[in-house]
């Protein structure tokens, strides 16, 4: 897989992603009920929903550091002993920072 496949296909999550995160945005942004038991079970779930778009955020940043690692030539290098990344875990994590050894 080339860099600029990988490219595509980060550009591709970095939108969904990034529609993602203006989905829940607009999701905790609403209005509560006027029964107390309801809002109780409303601010469970935006907390449930503010922990969603915490992890949508960082894959977001993930991505984008992937996408300027491209950019800069090392994309695909680990960031840990400087040996390349295997493409088997790019495909599987394109975001990847390190090789499956220094991962473990």
């Amino acid at each position: 897989m080339t860099d600029s496949t990988m490219k595509s296909e980060l550009e591709q999550q970095l939108a969904s992603m990034r529609g993602r995160l203006a989905s829940i945005k607009k999701d905790v942004t609403h209005g509560y009920s006027g029964d107390s038991a309801e809002q109780a079970q409303e601010r469970e779930n935006d907390e449930v929903v503010d922990a969603i778009g915490n992890e949508t955020a960082l894959s977001i940043r993930a991505i984008q550091a992937a996408l300027d690692r491209i950019e800069a030539g090392s994309y695909g290098v680990c960031v840990s002993c400087g040996k390349d990344i295997g493409k088997a875990r790019l495909k599987v994590v394109p975001e990847a920072t390190r090789c499956v050894d220094c991962t473990e």
